[in-house]
């Protein structure tokens, strides 16, 4: 008997319709995060993104990717079982009140009904019931009559069919669930959990993945991506799963022969397309095909749908700038992207490990204003957009760049993105390079100032000098000729003595460690006054550098105007910027030979066709309801000379009480006797 009670009991609890809102409640919260949360990133984006409080969190709720969840599939296979038990309890029920006329209603109950009214019935009772049947007939009822002691009653009906909406859209919830479980990696899931599948890390050749990692042509259902290099072919798709990737083959192998891309104005892509070649892994047909965006295409059961768009490899052709003060070697060095190249030259011992490369860019060049008030405000002025962040919107194309890795002999690393051409700002031209210590930090740029003939050469020959301490005294005592003249030697000495221990501290941190020394060593009220001071002789000595940098390399002399006061401001401000660069050497960008590489999203979907036509039949099963109105109209004529008239409705609307007026007048004069003529 307990048994039995817990058996109804759960019974109960299935075919509730509130059990079953409950389960699409939470369902519909499911796909709001679902659709907010980006799914299947690799792990390293999400750590980035919630940081390591939030991360594990969301990783145990399942929440990277939420529609193949467990607590997802589950809720949706209860919902399916619910909606399942719910329609056959319904349906006996259903039927039976569709097919009945209820003409065994009382007299009694016709009455309590909101639309009902009383009219004379004039006519003998076999040709009231004629006559009202007439007009039941007329109207689109359908009628039955059931003779009773006190009269005859006309039950009638129509729209009794709006209940099919009812199975319908039950229906559809059950197939559109069904077609989600079938999509939702179910067999996957089973071999992880078995232990048969293994995720493996990405960072490997796809040819050292073993089988353990790799996902068969039975497989039913998917969603990966494909990689193509142009010129290049794939038949394996990467699929993200939880912290690695899984490798699935495919029943065939896709060629890509050119990749367009094509920008606005202002760069930004327009239109990207793929022209593949699709070759049958079976009988060895192929089929050429355009895939764009929103224009997929359907191959042996795998939909191919235009992703994205990455580097395939370009070639690239750099010049290594030597930062290391005492240093002036340049050499060439060639690598493609995603290469790891080693960097020997001159006693260095690092790696340049190429990541990216981006002919078009659209970047924001606006910068913060430096702060008001304090010494080191009176240096920021000074400084370089290295020193500073970006919050104001200017938006513009500043052509091609490179992203890199440069890594030392223990194995740190930081992460740089160089700019090929100069770019124009506040009326001069500069090379953007900018650094960050973390893929989650933020590019703090340095511009490199251009001199007259358009390159970074001088700032290179300036920076040389400068940072060269065997060079300090030198250029103090060109300093001090120029400032002093001829006048008293002390004063000389001490305005050289000032400017090489000016250069030294410049030499060691930039601006910042001069403007350490400043608040270390003057009083508040004159650090301004002192800044000032330090700054001019810092662009004296720059200017006297830059002329001997020129008689060293045997180019004719310079005078000083405009550009060339505005090109030492900025190659101190560039210089104090490089000091916190963290390499050792520049890479300049002197060309590059393009490779493009499409990126195809495949998937095979089993449950689709089913979830399509749940969704259709979902449609069908609403519009029933709303717009197939189900009416019972009831006519006892009684033996009195009067005839009760009643009207229900399934759903109450403003056009109900309209349509009881109109058939109450309508029998009420189909019960009248006939006029003579």
């Amino acid at each position: 008997m307990r048994h039995r009670s817990n058996s109804r009991a759960l019974y109960e609890l299935l075919s509730s319709m509130r059990f079953a809102i409950s389960l699409l409640t939470i369902l519909g919260i499911a796909s709001i995060i679902g659709t907010v949360l980006k799914q299947n990133e690799p792990y390293n984006n999400y750590l980035n993104q919630f940081g390591p409080f939030w991360f594990p969190i969301f990783e145990k709720l399942g929440l990277y990717a939420v529609y193949n969840s467990v607590w997802f599939l589950t809720i949706l296979a209860f919902l399916v079982i619910s909606t399942s038990v719910c329609i056959v309890r319904q349906t006996r029920p259903m039927l039976l009140d569709m097919r009945s006329f209820r003409e065994h209603a009382k007299e009694n109950s016709l009455a309590q009904f909101q639309h009902h009214d009383r009219v004379p019935c004039a006519l003998p009772a076999a040709e009231a019931q004629a006559a009202a049947s007439a007009y039941l007939t007329r109207a689109g009822f359908t009628a039955r009559s059931n003779s009773r002691g006190d009269g005859v009653l006309l039950a009638a009906k129509q729209g009794s069919w709006s209940r099919i909406g009812y199975f319908l859209a039950h229906s559809a919830i059950v197939l559109i669930c069904l077609g989600g479980l079938l999509d939702g990696n179910l067999p996957l899931k089973a071999q992880m959990a078995m232990g048969g599948k293994v995720v493996t890390s990405g960072n490997q050749l796809i040819s050292d993945i073993g089988p353990e990692s790799r996902l068969g042509l039975d497989n039913w259902s998917f969603r990966g991506n494909v990689f193509i290099p142009e010129g290049k072919s794939a038949n394996v798709a990467v699929l993200n799963v939880q912290d690695g990737i899984l490798l699935q083959d495919l029943p065939f192998s896709v060629s890509l022969k050119k990749f367009h891309l094509d920008h606005y104005e202002s760069g930004m892509p327009k239109r990207f397309a793929s022209d593949i070649i699709i070759t049958d892994t079976a009988s060895g047909k192929s089929v050429e095909k355009t895939i764009e965006v929103n224009k997929p295409f359907e191959f042996d059961g795998v939909m191919m749908y235009q992703a994205s768009f990455e580097d395939g490899g370009t070639k690239l052709k750099l010049v290594a700038h030597d930062l290391r003060p005492g240093a002036g070697t340049d050499f060439p060095l060639e690598g493609a992207i995603g290469d790891a190249v080693k960097v020997t030259t001159a006693g260095l011992d690092h790696t340049l490990e190429l990541g990216s490369f981006r002919a078009f860019n659209i970047e924001n060049m606006a910068n913060d204003q430096p702060a008001e008030g304090g010494t080191m405000a009176s240096l920021e002025k000074h400084l370089g957009s290295g020193a500073k962040s970006p919050t104001k919107k200017d938006m513009q194309n500043v052509g091609p760049s490179f992203q890199y890795k440069l890594r030392d002999s223990a194995g740190q690393a930081r992460e740089y993105q160089t700019y090929m051409q100069p770019i124009q700002q506040d009326g001069a031209w500069y090379m953007l390079s900018g650094m960050r210590d973390s893929p989650s930090a933020q590019f703090r740029f340095m511009r490199i100032p251009m001199d007259a003939d358009g390159k970074p050469d001088s700032w290179f020959m300036i920076r040389r000098q400068l940072l060269d301490k065997s060079r300090h005294a030198e250029l103090a005592r060109r300093f001090a000729a120029t400032a002093v003249g001829q006048m008293d030697a002390s004063v000389r000495s001490r305005m050289e003595e000032t400017t090489r221990k000016t250069l030294e501290l410049f030499a060691i941190g930039g601006f910042e460690s001069l403007g350490k020394f400043i608040e270390s060593t003057i009083p508040e009220a004159e650090r301004d006054k002192a800044a000032d001071v330090f700054i001019k002789i810092l662009e004296g000595a720059t200017w006297e550098a830059w002329k001997l940098a020129r008689a060293d390399a045997g180019l004719p002399a310079i005078s000083l105007d405009g550009a060339a006061a505005r090109l030492v401001r900025d190659t101190l401000n560039a210089t104090s910027d490089s000091l916190h660069y963290g390499a050792p050497v520049f890479f300049q960008l002197a060309g590059f030979d393009e490779v493009r590489a499409t990126v195809l999203q495949v998937t095979r979907s089993p449950g689709k066709p089913i979830v399509y036509f749940g969704s259709l039949l979902l449609v069908l099963g609403v519009f029933a309801m709303l717009y197939i109105r189900e009416r019972r109209l009831f006519v006892l004529i009684k033996d009195s000379g009067e005839a009760l008239i009643a009207l229900s409705s399934n759903r109450k609307s403003m056009d109900v009480e309209e349509s009881f007026r109109r058939h109450r007048d309508g029998i009420a004069a189909a019960l009248k006797p006939a006029t003579p003529a």
